[in-house]
C-alpha cells in the first residue's frame, strides 16, 4: 500500500530505542526525511547510523532532554534548517515509574507531568505553526492502554497520559481547519525495556518470577502474546498517512484485544 509519505520530514521523539526508535525505522522505511531525539546521544547517534545504512535517507539526531521547552524549541528550528519544514511530529516520552498512589511522592508527580504531558505541549507549539503553512500536517502522540483502563502499578501513567488524550482532541478540533490532523496510540504491554522494568516491579512486589508476569500478560490479550514495538510503529505510520486522511482526534489501542472496554 502506498503511503504517500515518500520525502516528508518526521520528527520522532525518545527515539534512541524501543517503540520510538522503531516507530522512525519505519517512517524511513517510506522514504520520509527523519529526525530524532532523544536523552542519550550515544544510543542515538547509533540509531541515526543504523537507520541511514539500512534505508538511505537523511537522518538529524540531536540530545534533547524533552521536558525543557527551550531545548524542543532548539531541536524543532534545527530539524526547520536542515530540511526547510517539518510534516509529522511524534510525541513520545519513556513512562514514569511503575508505582502505587502512596508510594509516588509530588515530585513523581511533578516529573510525570512535565515528561508526559508538557513534553506534547512544547512540541504541538513548535510544530503547528510551520504546519498551518502547508496546509498539512500530522501530530501522533503515543501514550498508554491506560488511557482507557488504569494498570495496577502505574498511578502516574494512568492519571497524567489521559490529560494528553484531551489535548489531542482539542488540537484536533481547534486545527482541522489548517489540515492538520491530530491523533494518539496507545500501546499495549510492548516488548521494550520499560515492560521489563515493570515486569521487575511486580516480580518484587509480588514474589512471582519476572517471566510469569510476562506470561500473565501475554493471557491476557486475547492474541496470547506482548506486542513488538514495530507493530506500534506500523500503526503510527498509517495514521501519519494519506490512507488515514479522515481521522483525527482519536486514539488507536495498539493492544492485542487487551482492552475490555467496548
Amino acid at each position: 500500500m502506498e503511503m504517500g509519505l515518500r520525502n516528508r520530514v518526521a520528527i520522532v521523539a525518545g527515539a534512541s530505542q524501543g517503540i520510538g526508535r522503531a516507530t522512525a525505522e519505519a517512517f524511513a522505511a517510506e522514504g520520509c526525511r527523519v529526525a530524532i531525539c532523544a536523552r542519550n546521544a550515544a544510543s542515538l547517534k547509533a540509531a541515526a547510523e543504523a537507520i541511514t545504512k539500512q534505508h538511505g535517507v537523511e537522518v538529524l539526531d540531536q540530545a534533547v532532554d524533552v521536558t525543557d521547552a527551550s531545548a524542543v524549541h532548539g531541536f524543532v528550528e534545527a530539524v526547520i534548517n536542515k530540511f526547510g519544514s517539518v510534516d509529522i511530529c511524534v510525541t513520545n516520552a519513556g513512562g514514569p515509574p511503575a508505582k502505587g498512589f502512596m508510594a509516588a511522592s509530588l515530585e513523581d508527580w511533578r516529573k510525570a507531568v512535565d515528561a508526559n504531558f508538557l513534553s506534547a505541549v512544547y512540541f504541538a507549539r513548535e510544530v503547528i505553526p510551520h504546519m498551518q503553512r502547508k496546509h498539512w500536517g500530522r501530530i501522533i502522540t503515543i501514550t498508554s492502554i491506560t488511557t482507557k483502563q488504569p494498570v495496577t502499578d502505574l498511578v502516574l501513567s494512568n492519571a497524567v497520559r489521559t490529560s494528553v488524550v484531551g489535548l489531542v482532541k482539542s488540537l484536533a478540533n481547534e486545527f482541522g481547519k489548517d489540515g492538520i490532523l491530530v491523533n494518539n496510540v496507545g500501546p499495549g504491554f510492548t516488548a521494550t525495556d520499560r515492560l521489563k522494568q515493570l515486569a521487575k516491579t511486580r516480580a518484587q512486589n509480588s514474589g512471582q518470577k519476572e517471566e510469569e508476569i510476562f506470561a500473565g500478560w501475554a493471557a491476557d490479550a486475547p492474541l496470547k502474546r506482548v506486542g513488538e514495538p514495530r507493530e506500534v510503529a506500523d500503526a503510527i505510520v498509517w495514521l501519519a498517512s494519506e490512507r488515514a486522511s479522515y481521522i483525527t482526534g482519536q486514539t488507536l489501542l495498539v493492544d492485542g484485544g487487551a482492552y475490555k472496554g467496548l
